[in-house]
């Protein structure tokens, strides 16, 4: 194997795959752990708030029926790893090349165009909620020393930077397959707020002797008012589950045996029943602890303000949670512009060549000059868009709205039809039809609302 990790080599025995690659070692729990780093991430910290514009019925129904949609989409997905026969044919190694070997070239710019706007706008979400949460952490020891109406306010673009620069570093680990330990790490870290939001809310809900909200949700001005924000929060929480722009790069990090499509499927329902499971209890135990008074990020809106150091570790465990989102965010891009730039100039060193590195107390590791610079100048863009763009929830809104319905339904549900020759008009391509149509019209719904609330904002 040559240092330049693009080059596929071809070996036998057992270092290598049957299509020349280094030996893949992920499994069962590598992928739920990839998963859960790429879904439970800021987007749990805003249900509460989806929770209390849809009301007590529309928000859980809602949350049910993104997961049971996501499930559909992962099952469909995880057949179209290798072409044509799932267990056996050819593997695709992104979303991208499934869609251009199953339906054709035109579609790929289009799929890869969303693709990557959802993976930019992603990391510019995450962005955003680090520098939220370290100054959420300032806010709460300020809060404690000097009272809940102590003018307590920090700005949040030098925490951006900061975090860029933090992510600057972490980008020189090279790709997917070698981040199975910061997914890990990362995994850990969202149970840990997940499971210290929920129980704050609980604590809150007794505290209060009684179960805040109603069936409808907070009250608008108006009936405009009122759909505006409903459809903000159909946004927000389809922005919430859906992992399909990372579903197959995660899936080409498995081991086979057993078949890569049985180890993800398996991996996406236990994950998404976990994801589930969080997002119902801090959703609806952030509504129950708080009514319409609900802030828009349950951690760093300042519902809870005691006890502080409790938050303060919430926080902390937010911020280093999004430090292994971004990259896993981040790859997909990082991966293809590797493999374009080094099509386009084999010859040139400053794009194939590896340095080897050996810093005091540390492991030796490869540098590449395109790659820190590539990697350098797209972190600087999303720090400047983040800056930019401080809108929280209504940047989830559009982000989810975007990746739920082109990304998670429509393209797996062609691919599907293709790969598996449905005929049209039989009773599958119907029903998969119906589900197709009746998640464009989530999306429409969350796109127009989030829109909307970004316009809103920016006139204020």
């Amino acid at each position: 194997m040559t240092k330049n990790s693009l080059q596929i080599t071809t070996s036998g025995g057992g270092a290598y795959d049957d299509d020349g690659h280094a030996k893949r070692t992920g499994n069962l729990r590598s992928a739920v752990a990839h998963i859960i780093t790429a879904v439970i991430g800021s987007g749990v910290l805003s249900l509460a708030w989806s929770t209390s514009r849809l009301g007590w019925i529309g928000g859980p129904v809602a949350l049910l029926c993104c997961a049971i949609a996501t499930y559909i989409s992962s099952f469909l997905l995880s057949d179209c790893y290798r072409h044509p026969d799932p267990v056996s044919g050819k593997r695709n190694y992104s979303y991208m090349d499934a869609v251009r070997i199953t339906l054709g070239e035109r579609r790929t710019w289009l799929a890869g165009f969303l693709q990557f706007l959802v993976l930019y706008g992603t990391s510019i979400a995450y962005v955003l909620t680090t520098a939220t949460s370290l100054s959420a952490i300032l806010r709460s020891n300020c809060y404690h020393e000097k009272g809940h109406q102590a003018p307590c306010s920090y700005g949040g673009n030098l925490y951006m930077v900061l975090f860029g620069l933090v992510q600057i570093v972490m980008s020189f680990i090279p790709d997917l397959h070698n981040m199975a330990w910061l997914s890990v790490l990362a995994a850990i870290m969202s149970f840990t707020y997940s499971f210290i939001g929920l129980g704050l809310g609980i604590a809150t809900v007794i505290k209060n002797g009684r179960i805040m909200g109603s069936v409808t949700g907070v009250p608008a001005a108006n009936v405009a008012d009122k759909i505006w924000s409903i459809f903000q929060a159909l946004g927000d929480v389809s922005f919430s589950y859906p992992y399909a722009i990372l579903f197959l790069e995660i899936q080409d990090t498995l081991e086979s045996p057993p078949p890569e499509n049985q180890t993800m499927k398996k991996a996406s329902m236990m994950a998404i029943f976990i994801t589930t499971f969080f997002y119902l209890c801090c959703g609806c135990f952030g509504y129950a602890a708080f009514g319409n008074a609900t802030p828009g990020n349950l951690l760093t809106g300042f519902g809870f303000y005691e006890p502080f150091w409790l938050i303060d570790l919430a926080n902390a465990c937010i911020m280093v949670h999004l430090v292994g989102s971004y990259q896993i965010y981040s790859q997909p891009i990082y991966g293809t512009a590797d493999r374009w730039c080094s099509k386009k100039l084999p010859n040139s060193d400053f794009v194939n060549k590896f340095y080897r590195v050996k810093l005091p107390l540390l492991p030796s590791f490869e540098l590449n000059l395109f790659r820190i610079c590539f990697r350098t100048v797209y972190v600087i863009s999303t720090v400047g868009l983040a800056i930019a763009f401080p809108y929280f929830n209504q940047i989830l809104g559009v982000l989810g709205a975007i990746n739920f319905w082109p990304m998670a339904i429509y393209f797996p549900v062609e691919m599907y039809f293709v790969q598996n020759k449905v005929g049209a008009w039989t009773r599958k391509w119907i029903v998969l039809r119906i589900f197709s149509f009746a998640c464009f019209l989530v999306t429409l719904m969350g796109l127009v609302g989030s829109l909307e609330g970004i316009i809103h904002e920016k006139l204020k």
